[in-house]
């Protein structure tokens, strides 16, 4: 069994090249190489260099993971067939943005041995003068996601070599960034040939001098409004505001303290939504946000856990209730999802010892909201109607105990029978799909366009309240009907 050497070749000038590295290549009986399309290559040809590449397999293949993969698989099969060693180079240094090298070290079928070469990134800090001990960041463009440039630090950004790609990598920054952000495109770092440009991150995919060894430099983002959308940002906005010398109300805030606030945004998020006013929602919903940072920086100061906690525990949950997604599960639509959200939350339920149906129904619910909840677990036991009609013969009759005790005036009595009216209402609701909370909420909110209406007219009439009927007042809330409050 052969073994292999990978040889890196560089940013692409003779000079670059230790001794070293140029003596491997040039004593070797063939060189494979990834592509000849590297400024060393015809030099190296010239010097009686016998270059094997695997440029056909890029152009028949469709991605590149096809392409590493075969190019791979290649390079074993060679070093298979004899007890000698293959010499594989690929460009710069072998370690930095080299899929097939990774794919070669993660085999157990050959000894693998790497013998360096320069790394673009030298050329690439010297050529922009920074240093990376300030924060610096490596991403491949064709695999870089709009989340993970860090904005603080300095980036650079590989795998930008034609319009297309340059194209793809300027939308995702420009999720995070001004199109008008200044980003500088390095072509050919550290080479003869080096070009360097700033342009405008919407210039981006226009320029023509875009090539295998072009790379992206993005500076760090030092202006505060750009950095206000960062979640670290806001960390750290909440953690001084608890902290020494931070906000005295913050301070003395307590998760007991916070529950009505939290309870207080959640609706005024629902008034936002009814609006249809998505400037409000994204506003509404950011007040929510506060309350959940503020609650796990409270937690964090008592030593109990931490915002990362909140979101491992989210994370591990959607992953582990979406198994149709994240695993081998199939479901055939939506009610099969919520099937399957039910059994697992029931087989966590029981894993944390819980006994009851009902167990896991918030006691601080809204009163319809918690009839609903009770109903839907009930119900998926088999504890319920399968029809519609005796339900309402069920709240018939609990209207007739009610109107009994009503009667009666024992007012303690009453308000039993009323609540069971309201629960036999929640589950006819819960039949026709309706989210009885939702339905008062909505009903709350009209009664108060239409009587807001009312009071106008009596305020632009110059009178009070008391100087009109009921049917006149009346006539006035039709009108408000009638265009739609």
């Amino acid at each position: 069994m052969g073994s292999i050497k990978i040889l890196g070749l560089g940013p692409g000038e003779l000079e670059q090249l230790s001794l070293g590295i140029y003596r491997e290549l040039t004593q070797a009986k063939t060189v494979w190489i990834r592509t000849l399309d590297h400024p060393l290559v015809t030099k190296l040809a010239d010097e009686g260099v016998n270059f094997i590449s695997f440029d056909h397999v890029y152009e028949e293949e469709s991605n590149f993971s096809e392409v590493y993969e075969r190019i791979t698989e290649r390079l074993l099969e060679e070093a298979g067939k004899g007890d000698g060693e293959l010499v594989y180079a690929v460009p710069g240094h072998p370690l930095v943005a080299e899929e097939t090298v990774q794919k070669l070290l993660e085999q157990q079928q050959v000894n693998v041995e790497i013998a360096g070469g320069g790394s673009f990134l030298d050329a690439m800090f010297t050529t922009l003068r920074i240093d990376p001990i300030e924060g610096f960041q490596l991403l491949d463009g064709l695999a870089m996601q709009a989340d993970d440039p860090s904005l603080k630090s300095h980036l650079i950004i590989a795998q930008v070599f034609d319009a297309m790609s340059a194209s793809e990598v300027k939308l995702k920054l420009m999720e995070r960034l001004p199109d008008t952000y200044p980003v500088t495109i390095v072509d050919g770092a550290g080479t003869s040939k080096e070009q360097v440009k700033t342009v405008p991150l919407f210039e981006l995919d226009r320029e023509t001098a875009l090539s295998n060894l072009t790379a992206l430099y993005v500076p760090p983002v030092t202006e505060e409004e750009l950095l206000n959308r960062e979640f670290d940002r806001l960390r750290a906005i909440i953690r001084t505001l608890r902290g020494p010398g931070g906000c005295p109300w913050d301070q003395k805030q307590t998760h007991e303290s916070l529950k009505r606030h939290l309870i207080e945004e959640a609706y005024e998020l629902l008034e936002a939504i009814d609006e249809e006013d998505d400037d409000h929602i994204a506003e509404e919903l950011g007040d929510i946000l506060l309350q959940v940072m503020l609650h796990a920086q409270i937690g964090e100061d008592a030593g109990y856990f931490t915002i990362n906690d909140v979101i491992g525990n989210l994370s591990e949950k959607m992953v582990r209730r979406h198994p149709h997604v994240f695993a081998d599960v199939e479901v055939s639509g939506a009610e099969d999802v919520v099937t399957n959200w039910e059994a697992i939350k029931a087989k966590e339920a029981g894993s944390a010892g819980r006994s009851s149906v009902l167990d896991g129904i918030p006691k601080g619910l809204p009163g319809l909201s918690s009839a609903l909840k009770l109903q839907k677990k009930a119900g998926k036991v088999g504890f319920d109607w399968g029809s519609e009609e005796p339900m309402w013969e069920k709240l018939f009759e609990e209207i007739h105990e009610w109107a009994q005790e009503v009667h009666a005036e024992s007012p303690a009595r009453s308000m039993k029978e009323f609540g069971d009216v309201l629960f036999a209402f929640v589950n006819i609701a819960r039949f026709h799909g309706i989210d009885p909370e939702e339905a008062i909420r909505q009903t709350n909110e009209k009664f108060r366009r239409r009587f807001d209406y009312v009071a106008e007219q009596v305020y632009e009439s110059g009178k009070q309240w008391g100087d009109f009927s009921l049917e006149e007042l009346d006539l006035w809330w039709d009108k408000a009907k009638e265009k739609g409050l």
